[in-house]
């Protein structure tokens, strides 16, 4: 294919040759006169390991080039690959301006142009900027979105050092659009490659390089923590990782990266107080760890805002154990929600076939009695019965019993669900879900 790249700093340079070195012909834009004669001599912009071979091998074959002519590299080009610079603001907020500027450009450019263009954006941008940039371009060509032109969102996972193993081998490769040819165009690129192409919103992919970079940060800070405890108590810290990272079940998994609600049970939050516990014994600052229980406690304030703007005041709750199919109640993120909503005025009725009065689910009854002394009145033993006495739902935990109820019988109440319950629930008018 016919590729143009606009940028021809660390990213524009490390995909013009990548693309060029895959068989496409590609054209480097920019405004710096110095950049447009390096890449035309042979030579890369950019100090990266293989990036100097990968261009000067590329020119030698006619399929890299670069200019300053914008119309040009559009008009003659099947895709063009947006890689300029994005910075930081004072806020901390992207700088969009270079991106939208550029969109003016294309819009005037694509004015005359016949055949259909797609704009892949790999620039770090903040979510929404996939859609700005096409009205930009609708405003300023006349033409019309995903029936002229197409803008799709291609963030890149590039490290600086190691940016071309990492274009040819990428964690995954990540396309978001909403026209599918343009999507399947760009996923061509990368099709031969061994990682996974994953096409969905563009707003999703928009926002993953800032989740996976934080996500990164709060590794290396968590670690770094871990690291102060145990060099004040005398501990290999590199072992104690080493075999924190062999469990690939939990911890290094999927596993507890769903968004929901507050974390509960005796087993996290008795670690996490006993490991606060040790770092003051020793006088370590864990600001990071420290900040886990504030968190989790937001979570809950979360919800009770969430019940609040309802305006409703009788509340059925559904589920009080910290998850389906036990009926541990120590430390449930439920029993705190509750004893707040209770304290706020709020009457509760609560419904959870593994905790009843008098049964084997009631083995926590001074825990229960502290935080919900009229535990007994509040409880119901039918969900019939819960229903009846409330104005709104909300679903703790994933009982298949509350799921089928939900789906069969016709409820009218506005539901808050905590747990991400199946489509059919979601699609409901009076649903809604804590964070989704």
């Amino acid at each position: 294919m016919n590729i143009s790249v606009f940028g021809l700093g660390h990213l524009g340079s490390v995909n013009l040759g990548c693309l060029a070195r895959n068989g496409h012909n590609v054209t480097g834009v920019d405004v710096s006169e110095t950049k447009i004669d390096q890449v035309n001599s042979g030579i890369s912009p950019i100090n990266e390991k293989d990036i100097d071979n990968l261009i000067r091998e590329e020119r030698n074959k006619g399929r890299v080039s670069a200019t300053k002519d914008y119309s040009k590299a559009i008009l003659d080009t099947e895709i063009s690959v947006i890689a300029v610079g994005t910075f930081s603001g004072n806020t901390g907020h992207p700088d969009m301006e270079n991106i939208f500027r550029l969109a003016q450009t294309f819009g005037r450019i694509l004015r005359g142009k016949n055949d259909f263009h797609v704009m892949a954006i790999r620039s770090d941008v903040v979510p929404g900027t996939s859609m700005k940039f096409s009205e930009i371009i609708e405003e300023y060509s006349g033409k019309k979105r995903n029936l002229d032109f197409a803008v799709v969102s291609n963030p890149h996972f590039l490290r600086k050092g190691t940016a071309v193993n990492d274009y040819y081998y990428p964690p995954v490769t990540l396309i978001g659009s909403d026209h599918r040819e343009a999507a399947e165009k760009v996923a061509s690129l990368y099709r031969n490659f061994p990682a996974e192409v994953i096409i969905t919103d563009a707003r999703v992919a928009e926002l993953m390089k800032y989740v996976n970079n934080t996500f990164h940060a709060l590794k290396v800070s968590f670690a770094n923590e871990i690291g102060n405890i145990c060099a004040a108590m005398q501990i290999d810290s590199h072992k104690v990782m080493e075999i924190f990272c062999a469990d690939k079940e939990l911890n290094i998994s999927p596993y507890y990266l769903k968004p929901g609600f507050a974390f509960g049970g005796p087993g996290l939050s008795k670690e996490l107080k006993g490991l606060q516990a040790m770092a003051q014994d020793h006088h370590v600052k864990t600001p990071l760890i420290e900040a886990i229980e504030k968190a989790n406690e937001s979570q809950i304030s979360r919800a009770v805002g969430m019940v609040q703007q309802t305006k409703k005041k009788k509340v059925g709750i559904l589920g009080l154990s910290f998850k389906p199919g036990t009926n541990s109640l120590r430390n449930s993120p439920s029993v705190a929600l509750i004893e707040t909503l209770l304290g706020k005025g709020y009457e509760i009725a609560i419904y959870d076939k593994n905790i009843q009065p008098g049964g084997k689910g009631y083995s926590h009854k001074a825990y229960i009695e502290k935080h919900l002394p009229h535990f007994t009145k509040l409880m119901r033993s039918q969900v019939s019965d819960l229903m009846n006495d409330s104005e709104l739902i909300i679903v703790n935990n994933k009982e298949k019993e509350y799921t089928d109820v939900l789906i069969n019988v016709e409820i009218e109440h506005p539901i808050i669900d905590m747990v991400r319950l199946p489509d059919t629930i979601r699609q409901k008018k009076n649903y809604q879900g804590i964070n989704w």
